[in-house]
């Protein structure tokens, strides 16, 4: 029996969104919502948003970008360029000029975005940002008078942590998610695939220091996203007010998050747990027609082998070495071929 389908650049994209997704967020997902006692005037808020919708957002795209700016009217001009490029969550810092009227004019021209507010250390400016309209709220250290405002609200609060003692002690206080600062300064990568084996079940946000090219590391080795500030909103473009440099850099940052998110959810795929379940799923997607036909990739099923052949490069896909071989029971799997683009199943 031989099944021919559709692999377009990212083969993942077709698979994850049929079966992938679903583990992945089983892993991250967020925490159960509550009613609201403070809640954003209705001229800045959208009732369609709440801290899961959120959540969701800095999941799947993998990428918060973190604005300053000089001027009102600059934050807004960049803003526009990095959601323009395709952006979904945007934090404005707190010592933006007339901060709170930005993000509530980005509100209410971009409602299905989250725009939130960073650097936030009192709990007056916690409000006021929320009556803006803010989705989420970010601060250098925990501030539990925020923890507590925000504690029944629709509203995000990532308290910044760095120990382990910290990002427990934020976790148990309220924190439904932490935001690990200053990463670079503690390792970067490193530090993160270190600090998420004990606290694998707190969703973390990493942020300082971090480039376009490093995104998918971070999500590869646990975090949920990542905070960009300089790499999308470049100092000298912003000096010079080039707003098309930010808005290519937007546009890259925000393919990496995608191709990071895509990435992490077929390396889970393809683990040991699900090895068996996503072969099984590939062949029930196909009898049900769900993957187009094509020449440009090629899945065949034999007596006890079945091959799935993936026309495109894999690099930022799927971490399995040549050397790298997963066991599981009588199904194993290893990439044995003379390139990175096949993998086997027998």
């Amino acid at each position: 029996m031989v099944f021919t389908c559709t692999f377009p650049c990212n083969p993942v994209f077709q698979f994850q969104r049929l079966f992938t997704r679903s583990r992945l967020q089983q892993h991250h997902s967020a925490p159960p919502l509550s009613n609201s006692n403070l809640k954003p005037s209705s001229s800045s808020s959208s009732s369609s948003h709440h801290y899961g919708h959120t959540f969701s957002l800095i999941q799947d795209s993998a990428v918060i970008a973190c604005l300053r700016a000089n001027s009102a009217e600059q934050a807004m001009e960049a803003a526009r360029a990095a959601v323009n490029g395709g952006i979904a969550v945007l934090e404005i810092v707190r010592s933006t000029p007339d901060v709170f009227e930005v993000l509530q004019a980005l509100a209410n021209e971009y409602p299905t975005k989250a725009f939130g507010v960073g650097t936030v250390l009192t709990a007056e400016d916690a409000k006021t940002a929320i009556k803006a309209g803010a989705k989420f709220l970010m601060s250098p250290a925990t501030v539990n008078d925020i923890l507590d405002d925000v504690r029944d609200t629709d509203v995000l609060y990532m308290p910044g942590v760095m120990t382990p003692t910290e990002i427990y002690s934020a976790h148990n206080a309220g924190a439904k998610i932490v935001k690990i600062y200053p990463v670079s300064a503690l390792g970067g990568v490193r530090y993160i695939s270190a600090i998420r084996k004990p606290f694998s079940h707190i969703p973390m946000v990493a942020s300082q220091g971090i480039t376009i090219d490093s995104v998918g590391d971070y999500i590869a080795q646990g975090a949920t996203s990542v905070v960009l500030s300089d790499a999308i909103f470049d100092k000298e473009a912003m000096n010079q007010n080039n707003f098309d440099v930010v808005n290519r850099l937007a546009t890259s940052a925000a393919l990496q998050g995608k191709f990071a998110v895509e990435s992490a959810a077929f390396a889970l795929a393809c683990s040991k747990s699900y090895v068996r379940t996503y072969i099984s799923s590939i062949f029930h997607f196909l009898k049900e027609g769900k993957i187009k036909h094509d020449r440009k990739g090629i899945l065949t099923e034999q007596i006890g082998k079945a091959e799935l052949f993936f026309p495109t490069p894999m690099s930022f896909m799927c971490p399995i070495s040549e050397a790298q071989t997963f066991l599981l029971g009588s199904v194993q799997a290893s990439d044995t071929c003379s390139t990175r683009n096949t993998i086997l199943i027998w």
